[in-house]
């Protein structure tokens, strides 16, 4: 039996998953808030999981701005690098002491931020789920339950890949490396105390991300598998002409019966109005 295209791509997808290979992302491997919707997903024959992040801070380094002399913006691939990176919210306070030797905090410094200055970015990065479905119709039917749970950053992309995301992110500029500063020297306009506010802002996030993920995992559960929260009902078998024959005897051994036990009553009662 020749398999279809979307489940060639899933076995490929589903060995790549159980592999002990590090995977593209940073960290190297799946989220673990992450694995029991994962599991539920590609359990559906029509659903296969491509990618995922059960949410993250970062502290980004832009890279180089400047190439053959125009200024652009910063990416990973012109040098920009993580300082920081975690899926975790349990790391998330303190993560500053680590770089404090290479930190120069300056917030009442007047900062010249040309374009070629490479901001350090902090971020608070959301769950996003990337989902390829082998057609349109369960591509729709998932687009709208994310959408349903509040992942209004939803969409369906081309190859009936459906991407779910929330918007509850941060995005912040914290500081910046000029032309010329030393590479383990960072400015930050921005105090410490800033540094911890928004700390517990995407602790708080975290929580919020993950309420969010069991909603949409328990929203998929019942859509896909409804009769799993429904009381089993026994199904009608099969009645065979011997069985239907048997049955039919016996319903008509009782009818008569119940009519002799009648016509005895009656007899009774009548002989005794007589006495």
């Amino acid at each position: 039996m020749v398999q279809d295209a979307f489940a060639q791509k899933k076995e490929h997808i589903l060995q790549e998953i159980s592999s002990s290979e590090s995977d593209l992302s940073p960290k190297g491997s799946i989220d673990e808030p992450c694995i029991p919707i994962i599991e539920l997903i590609n359990s559906h024959p029509d659903m296969v999981t491509t990618s995922s992040c059960s949410g993250r801070v970062s502290v980004f380094i832009e890279g180089n701005k400047v190439r053959d002399g125009s200024h652009k913006s910063g990416g990973k691939g012109d040098g920009g690098k993580w300082l920081f990176v975690t899926h975790e919210s349990s790391k998330v306070n303190g993560w500053i002491e680590k770089f404090k030797d290479m930190i120069e905090f300056k917030p009442e410094e007047e900062c010249d931020l040309d374009s070629t200055v490479q901001y350090v970015l902090y971020k608070f990065e959301p769950l996003i789920l990337h989902v390829k479905c082998r057609n349109f119709e369960t591509a729709a039917k998932l687009f709208n339950i994310a959408m349903s749970c509040g992942f209004r950053e939803s969409g369906v992309g081309s190859n009936n890949i459906v991407a779910m995301r929330i918007n509850i992110k941060l995005d912040i500029p914290i500081g910046y490396k000029a032309p010329g500063d030393p590479q383990n020297v960072l400015r930050f306009f921005v105090s410490k105390r800033y540094i911890t506010i928004i700390d517990q802002l995407s602790t708080r996030k975290f929580g919020e991300n993950a309420i969010k993920l069991r909603e949409l995992h328990n929203r998929i559960e019942v859509a896909f598998n409804p009769a799993k929260d429904q009381p089993s009902v026994p199904q009608p078998q099969t009645e065979s002409k011997e069985a239907r024959r048997e049955r039919k005897r016996n319903a008509g051994l009782l009818r008569q019966k119940a009519l002799l036990e009648a016509q005895e009553a009656a007899n009774e009662l009548h002989e005794n109005a007589q006495l």
